[in-house]
This record gives structure tokens, C-alpha cells and sequence, in this order.
């Protein structure tokens, strides 16, 4: 039970990943080895309090990436545009007015 689920949030956080770094072959490289890693060092662990906790890791970080990462791509310009998809957490970006930094 404890590798299938292990094996399905592995692969949520691939998914995840390949989504929110799509076109960028460093970030791509990059999160897909980190999080091989993460479940390599942890392949040994055999508390089934201890996986359901790294489980829950996992779930929460493949669910924050999907919702809370949104890449810049560069423009035309030479500027950069952020376009969240229907997904991200509020699917609105603002950047805040300068009231609103003060009272901050």
C-alpha cells in the first residue's frame, strides 16, 4: 500500500512539475532530480507514521507547485508577461498600488 501511494505522489509531483516549468528544460531537469531525490533519501523509511507525514509532503508540495507557481515567459518587448491559467490560486496576479505597499 505504502509504494503504491508512495509511487502515485511521485508521479503527481512530476506531473506538477512538467506543467508548471513547460518549455523550461533547466527548471524541467531540475525539479524532476530534485524530486527524485527527495524520494531516494527517504526510500528507507519504514515508520508508517513517519511515510504518511512524507506523503503528506509530498500531496501538499505537488499542489502547491500546480497552483501557486506561475512561470514569466519573456516577450516580444524584452519584458516579461505572467499568464495564470484558471488553477492558480485566484487566477488573478495584481501587483499591489503603492497604498497598498505603505500600509504593508
Amino acid at each position: 500500500m505504502a509504494r503504491a501511494e508512495a509511487l502515485k505522489a511521485y508521479r503527481s509531483l512530476l506531473r506538477a512539475t512538467r506543467k508548471s516549468f513547460a518549455g523550461d528544460t533547466v527548471m524541467l531537469k531540475g525539479s524532476a532530480a530534485e524530486v527524485r531525490q527527495k524520494f531516494e533519501d527517504n526510500r528507507g523509511v519504514t515508520s508508517e507514521a513517519e511515510i504518511e507525514r512524507l506523503l503528506g509532503e509530498a500531496r501538499e508540495a505537488s499542489s502547491f507547485i500546480s497552483t501557486m507557481i506561475v512561470q514569466a515567459k519573456l516577450n516580444s518587448r524584452g519584458g516579461y508577461e505572467v499568464k495564470p491559467e484558471k488553477d492558480h490560486a485566484g487566477a488573478t496576479l495584481e501587483i499591489p498600488s503603492e497604498e497598498i505597499l505603505r500600509k504593508s
